[in-house]
């Protein structure tokens, strides 16, 4: 037998031993090695339209991370905020959160959602990527927390037919204009009664997004619920002349014009089906008539003043390794190619600036009131305090309920009376946060 002549290397205890030494070590790297690779990322979503696209993204980081499997959980929105408020405490959170920035407030300020690392703060910060509006909303206190994904932004959608058959060549213009169309556009049956609505306002259902709502026709009339002072803290500023004429243009269209009642279908699936002519919501709703009302014509446009904008960030309770792939995802679901995608086949705005949208909007005509507007159009968002989900709630509980009393139709008297109760409860609210500004 030569030096080189292993082929007794197992015959004794102590060659056996090499060998099994040998294959337990072997054994070992190939399970490291298949660890490294196959590793599963979890993302918990409130839009379950959002699900194709994380895949996408997931399919677009294997290059980096060939073994990697995207799990996505997504459940509506509402759903998807209670099971936040009860697994991040227990820390048993997905490793990826979508979430508002509004929402995140609570939860950093608690200290459990943690900052973004490094390189994940200078793609935020680096403003050829996003606008200054957006980097703010991703930091708290000068640090970054959350990856813009993103934007809810508010425009009117219209009936092209049904605008065309009541004799309407060109979408309201103000407000006040949205009263006159909506009685020339709302269908009657034989006695009268409503049968489509000419505007479909949110009127009952979906807890703080009736206030969302409210407060976007108030902002055309140059109000606000709530504004942040010098020192701060936040003053509630509805209870004032604009949030009367706000107000009031609902209880009018109720109960004087009876353009639409709380029980008529609403919102996006009530417009598909055509059973509103016009009504104002986010730009999900192009891919969703896309896949539920292909056939439906239909065109967007401006608000008179400016729109809510709320922004939806990628959040992460973990740090350090841990975090890695969370992070990774975060800023791959903003390549151009992934925010294009999500752009075209799911509806919502991406926050990335410098991408090319146009063949998408020349594609799909109806995303020029949301990607093209003019300098002086004014944007508003929530308000990354604690309490804003409170606020919003309660003062959703009071408006449904004053939207189906009819004792107030003409009554400014009691619509004051209601807007001035309900500013005390968001005062009590502020205040008990700390956050009330001294009048």
């Amino acid at each position: 037998m030569g030096n080189n002549d292993t082929s007794r290397l197992g015959a004794g205890p102590l060659g056996r031993r090499t060998v099994l030494a040998l294959a337990a070590t072997a054994f070992g790297m190939a399970l490291g090695s298949a660890a490294a690779q196959a590793q599963t990322l979890t993302v918990w979503s409130g839009y379950p339209e959002m699900v194709p696209f994380y895949q996408r993204v997931g399919e677009s980081l294997k290059g980096k991370y060939p073994g990697l499997q995207v799990k996505v959980e997504a459940i509506p929105l509402r759903e998807h905020e209670k099971r936040l408020a009860l697994a991040l405490p227990s820390n048993s959170a997905a490793d990826v959160i979508e979430l508002a920035n509004s929402t995140a407030q609570r939860y950093i300020e608690a200290g459990l959602i943690k900052t973004a690392p490094a390189d994940a703060a200078a793609f935020v910060n680096n403003a050829a990527y996003f606008d200054p509006f957006i980097q703010k909303t991703a930091a708290v206190g000068g640090k970054v927390y959350g990856v813009p994904l993103f934007r809810g932004q508010g425009a009117l959608f219209y009936n092209t037919d049904k605008f065309a058959k009541a004799g309407l060549a060109e979408p309201p213009k103000t407000l006040a204009d949205y009263t006159e169309y909506a009685k020339k556009l709302t269908e009657r049956n034989a006695q009268g009664v409503a049968t489509v609505s000419g505007w479909s306002m949110r009127l009952s259902g979906g807890g703080a997004g009736i206030a969302e709502k409210f407060w976007i026709n108030l902002f055309q009339n140059g109000g606000n619920l709530i504004e942040e002072q010098a020192d701060g803290k936040w003053a509630t500023t509805y209870a004032s002349e604009a949030g009367r004429k706000t107000l009031r243009q609902y209880i009018d269209n109720v109960h004087v014009h009876k353009v639409v009642t709380p029980e008529m279908p609403a919102d996006a699936d009530a417009f598909q089906r055509e059973q509103t002519a016009m009504f104002i919501r986010e730009s999900w709703v192009i891919g969703d008539i896309a896949q539920k009302a292909p056939n439906l014509k239909f065109s967007t446009a401006l608000l008179p003043r400016g729109t809510i904008v709320a922004p939806v960030f990628f959040y992460s309770p973990n740090e350090g390794d841990k975090a890695r792939l969370a992070w990774d995802f975060a800023i791959a679901a903003n390549s151009p190619e992934n925010a294009v995608w999500l752009l075209d086949n799911v509806g919502w705005l991406p926050n990335r600036k410098d991408v090319d949208y146009s063949a998408v909007v020349a594609k799909k005509p109806a995303f020029k009131a949301f990607v093209n507007y003019p300098k002086d159009y004014a944007f508003f968002t929530l308000p990354a305090i604690a309490p804003v989900e409170e606020v919003l709630t309660r003062l959703a509980a009071r408006l449904t309920k004053a939207f189906g009393d009819a004792s107030l139709a003409g009554n400014d008297a009691g619509i004051d009376a209601v807007l001035k109760e309900a500013a005390a409860e968001t005062d009590t609210i502020l205040r008990r946060a700390g956050l009330l500004a001294s009048k």
